[in-house]
């Protein structure tokens, strides 16, 4: 494990500025090939900003969360498991969402400072978001701005945070903090505490530790990405554990997904290009609300019968939005 741990791939972005950008580039492209994460530093988003985040997130926590998430672990019994459970996580979260719509003015016992510090965060992450698809383009050889492109729909991309706390936990062999999954979306960029441990890959068969760095950015592709590379990226198995002791973790997870209405399918640049492969199209195309429909009543299971699910739908999608597929 320990060998594993050493070789996570963990990528300063500031040395695309220089000579070494090749190699960086390198190292991004076996990471999305390989691993469907790695973990940037040196990412153009200010450690000042970040410390601000975390200790703001810890005590909004605390203030607004910590008693109601005791109270719900008492009411479903959890404090008192006998054997593991299969379908709760033992997580306290709320959601901030910022595109099409944002609906950070209306999520109830934030704090007006709080609030503020959530949109600049958002707006930073956004940004950043855009960035690296556009170094994934680059590595797959497709024009610029290609998947922002495909992700913005007719509208705009969805975006949103899933900010997450991960409290002490009486029995963490029972009940993990959140069930392994692949995430259905299309890039997702996480800040997560530098202190407690706890998120995991699945990686050749083997459970592998996202090591906790301080001020990095942690990121992963989802199911769309998948789909729009004809499986030259595969959104990857992960899960975090519960831990007994110490304040709990802290997780922000920003979620740059396609917009409701967009197209989903695999590039045309990229059908046929694997020389070993002698299938062209191993992927459906659909559209992104369609997928995500399916996905809420199946997160917890395997992902290719979803990508079959898609398949028996497509040829209704294909007939009545063909031509924007090749837009």
């Amino acid at each position: 494990m320990e060998r594993e741990m050493e070789s996570f791939p963990i990528i300063s972005l500031e040395k695309l500025n220089g000579e070494e950008r090749a190699i960086t580039m390198e190292k991004i492209k076996d990471a999305c090939e390989n691993w469907g994460f790695f973990e940037c530093v040196n990412h153009g988003i200010s450690h000042e900003l970040l410390d601000k985040v975390e200790k703001m997130t810890k005590e909004h926590y605390k203030k607004c969360m910590e008693e109601r998430f005791k109270e719900s672990i008492k009411n479903r019994g959890l404090d008192s498991l006998r054997s593991e459970v299969n379908d709760v996580d033992w997580e306290s979260t709320f959601y901030l969402k910022h595109l099409p719509v944002s609906n950070i003015s209306d999520v109830p016992d934030l704090d007006d400072d709080y609030r503020t510090l959530m949109k600049e965060f958002a707006g930073k992450i956004e940004k950043l978001s855009e960035e690296l698809l556009d170094l994934l383009c680059e590595n797959l050889g497709l024009e610029k701005g290609y998947l922002k492109k495909v992700f913005y729909g007719s509208k705009s991309p969805t975006f949103g945070t899933k900010v997450s706390n991960y409290p002490p936990c009486p029995k963490p062999d029972l009940v993990k903090g959140l069930r392994a999954h692949t995430d259905a979306g299309g890039i997702i960029l996480l800040f997560q505490d530098d202190k407690v441990s706890g998120l995991q890959l699945l990686k050749d068969g083997e459970w592998v530790d996202v090591p906790p760095v301080k001020h990095s950015i942690v990121v992963n592709l989802g199911d769309q990405l998948e789909v729009i590379t004809n499986g030259k990226y595969k959104s990857v198995e992960h899960r975090v554990l519960s831990q007994t002791d110490g304040e709990g973790r802290m997780s922000i997870a920003s979620f740059y997904n396609p917009g409701s209405d967009s197209v989903i399918f695999p590039a045309p640049e990229l059908i046929g290009k694997e020389p070993e492969k002698e299938e062209k199209e191993n992927y459906p195309s659909f559209v992104f609300e369609d997928y995500m429909k399916l996905y809420s009543a199946v997160k917890f299971q395997a992902k290719e019968p979803r990508f079959e699910a898609m398949k028996a739908m497509e040829t209704t999608v294909a007939n009545s939005v063909g031509p924007l597929a090749t837009a």
